[in-house]
């Protein structure tokens, strides 16, 4: 059993799709970067272990089973995209990742039973369109950019803003699987069977 520190219905879905069984149990950690922090890398890892242990010090870890937390960000240049205040940033956030190429970091942090950890950081690069104010418009009217950090979602309407993704797409969508799939197997949590070692 993972306890998933996430509300996302997009985690979740990908944990059913693996055939992993889970519960939820959301983190309260605020997420605040902390002094002298900057690479997107170190801030999402920190997020995820954050998270995980805020909800294994809480509701515990189940026996033979894990928590899982995620984080991810949206980094074009040295700029790092979190999640839109509101429909004016969320455009300002479409209309500079427009025609550009910038790249999704998430981080994934697992508590064990055993009082272990793992934790993974894996990128993917997206490349959007340019993208027309209609197109951009019509997606701001549908409300998705809303908790969604870089103000989209790939795997919902936003697919129409994007051009190419290089790396896999679900490091944008916010649980890479294959990442995933390794360390559950390292830590012998694989649906599939596989022991550790």
């Amino acid at each position: 059993m993972i306890v998933l520190a996430s509300r996302s219905p997009q985690r979740r879905s990908l944990l059913r799709s693996l055939g992993v069984e889970h519960r939820v149990v959301a983190s309260g950690y605020p997420e605040d970067v902390p002094d002298g922090m900057s690479d997107p890398e170190e801030i999402v890892a920190h997020h995820a272990a954050m998270k995980a242990q805020d909800v294994a010090g809480r509701a515990g870890v189940p026996r033979g089973g894990g928590v899982l937390a995620s984080d991810t960000a949206v980094v074009s240049g040295s700029r790092i995209l979190g999640k839109p205040r509101d429909r004016d940033d969320a455009r300002a956030m479409l209309e500079h990742l427009a025609g550009r190429t910038h790249r999704v970091v998430t981080a994934i942090h697992l508590v064990t039973a055993d009082g272990g950890s793992r934790a993974v950081v894996d990128g993917t690069d997206v490349t959007f369109r340019v993208v027309p104010a209609s197109l951009r418009d019509w997606y701001l009217d549908r409300g998705e950019w809303q908790g969604r950090a870089g103000a989209y979602a790939i795997q919902g309407s936003g697919a129409a803003l994007v051009e190419r993704v290089d790396g896999d797409v679900t490091t944008v969508i916010g649980l890479p699987v294959a990442a995933l799939c390794r360390v559950l197997d390292e830590v012998g949590l694989a649906p599939w069977g596989t022991p550790p070692g």
